[in-house]
């Protein structure tokens, strides 16, 4: 990992606050970053004070005067040359992100693969920032509207994607011709620094200056500077649903735009028409998949009773089959949890269910011995529950896998759509109405609906976001640019008069 680190130009003592290539000086708390794979310290970070991010602030501002008349086909060749620059730094950076996250590594080359593949987007985008021309009501006159940069644009990103998710922001604000300033996960502070280090060094080639992209580091109070400036007229957060909504409040406090990403309560409904081998992969996957820690992890399976013991079998059978341990090496499935922090969570949530009455047909719990001696790995789990337990009603951010049965197929998307949240959503079915009815205006209410596949595993070209206290939030693919600008209606009158609209007379 030394050698990784030095290849990603990332020191054993970091600064944490850049505005590109030059790293500012801070009298911020030190942060630690150690790995949930083994317990090791990785390498140490410097927070951002509040002087360091004034500066950074102001660099952004100045930098925005210049890069917003950059023209967007260029701002997309230099986001092409990102995108090299992270093949170039697949290897390394999905490695870091797996040792700093704890995610397998084909997961970390996945999550940097995504960066690459929004950069593929991005450039194909930078020359279709596309406005509309309307009809007037007065004659010799022309209307259209056209898409301005708002200018910084603040990113807040959780630890589960530490790279991914920023990406999936800046590359579209930068092509929109904003800049940006992130403030990652204080949990997965070197994944920062290390995708700053890169793209630093692309805009430094290009001759564009400082500020364009900006980074701080640190806790909640960073964040919260961020989330009331004025300065900064959008906010993008990705985290918990309690974390959004105090972003959401500070940011509507001063009439700000947020993009706010939060919790998942994912289910999958098994038809008594459904493939039963093929639904099993998506289903282990999207549960165990991150340990259980992404915002699309499969939490609920609702299963035809026609069908439930059977699938509870396979699914059993399945996860005696599982291999934990150490996430860098490629035979395992499932790594350990980011700390130990969501490890008291994890055995909470368990007992919180046996208390409520779940009975697990999959035991929990945490495992000991050299192989884990980080003491962040545990079992994933399977717990036959009803919807209605407060418990299932919860994001938790771990392996919990919950089985509930149905009877009707409006009773299994009735049961789907009975939690506050509403990100992710799936139904595994071979019968065209069943799934057509999921679909439907009466079907899934959330952001993303899936027939045949999992709730995880989005790709880029879609919008990726959700309802209820998932915040609402698009970002990535489809028309998401759009919230990263502001919408400005022009009318042009090339005539020799002036008449007013709805036919007012003003003569005088």
């Amino acid at each position: 990992m030394k050698e990784i680190l030095s290849r990603l130009n990332i020191q054993e003592h970091n600064s944490g606050s850049s505005t590109g290539n030059e790293w500012l000086e801070s009298s911020g708390e030190v942060i630690d970053s150690f790995s949930p794979v083994d317990g090791k310290l990785i390498a140490s970070v410097q927070s951002t004070d509040r002087a360091a991010y004034q500066q950074i602030v102001l660099k952004a501002q100045e930098a925005f005067a210049v890069w917003r008349q950059v023209p967007a086909p260029r701002r997309g060749e230099i986001v092409r040359q990102i995108g090299e620059a992270l093949r170039e730094k697949k290897e390394d950076l999905g490695k870091l992100v797996s040792y700093e996250m704890g995610k397998s590594l084909q997961e970390g080359y996945g999550e940097v693969q995504e960066m690459i593949d929004i950069c593929d987007f991005a450039v194909g985008l930078s020359r279709q920032l596309y406005g509309l021309t309307m009809h007037s009501e007065r004659p010799g006159h022309r209307m259209y509207e056209q898409w301005h940069p708002l200018g910084i644009v603040g990113i807040i990103s959780a630890f589960n994607f530490p790279v991914a998710v920023w990406s999936w922001n800046s590359m579209l604000a930068w092509i929109c011709g904003n800049v940006c300033i992130w403030k990652p996960s204080e949990k997965t502070p070197l994944c920062g620094i290390a995708c700053q280090q890169i793209v630093a060094e692309v805009f430094k080639k290009n001759d564009i200056p400082e500020g364009v992209c900006s980074l701080i580091q640190g806790g909640r109070d960073v964040g919260e500077w961020m989330s009331k400036d004025t300065n900064v007229p959008l906010i993008s957060a990705t985290g918990s649903t309690r974390m959004g909504k105090a972003i959401a409040s500070a940011v509507a406090a001063r009439l700000g735009k947020s993009i706010l990403e939060l919790g998942g309560n994912n289910a999958i409904i098994i038809s008594q028409h459904a493939d039963l081998d093929m639904s099993l992969i998506g289903c282990v996957f999207g549960a165990v998949g991150t340990a259980g820690q992404r915002c699309t992890s499969t939490r609920r399976l609702i299963i035809h009773e026609s069908v439930y013991d059977s699938f509870k079998e396979k699914l059993v059978k399945a996860y005696a089959q599982l291999r934990i341990g150490n996430p860098l090496d490629e035979h395992n499935h499932v790594g350990p949890l980011i700390d130990k922090d969501a490890v008291k969570l994890y055995l909470y949530s368990i007992d919180q269910c046996k208390q409520q009455g779940g009975r697990f047909a999959v035991e929990g719990g945490v495992l000991n011995g050299d192989a884990y001696e980080s003491g962040c790995y545990v079992k994933p789990c399977i717990a036959e529950v009803t919807n209605d337990m407060q418990i299932v009603q919860h994001e938790t951010f771990a392996p919990i896998l919950y089985l509930m049965k149905y009877n009707t197929i409006s009773d299994a998307i009735a049961q789907q759509n009975n939690v506050p949240q509403g990100l992710s959503s799936a139904i595994m079915t071979v019968n065209m109405r069943e799934a057509e009815e999921f679909l439907s205006h009466a079907g899934s209410d959330c952001g993303i609906a899936n027939v045949n596949i999992g709730t995880s595993g989005a790709e880029i070209g879609g919008a990726f976001g959700g309802e209820k206290e998932t915040g609402g939030g698009r970002e990535s693919g489809s028309d998401a640019w759009k919230a990263y600008m502001r919408r400005q209606t022009n009318t042009i009158n090339w005539s020799t008069k002036l008449p007013l609209a709805q036919g007012i007379k003003f003569d005088f």
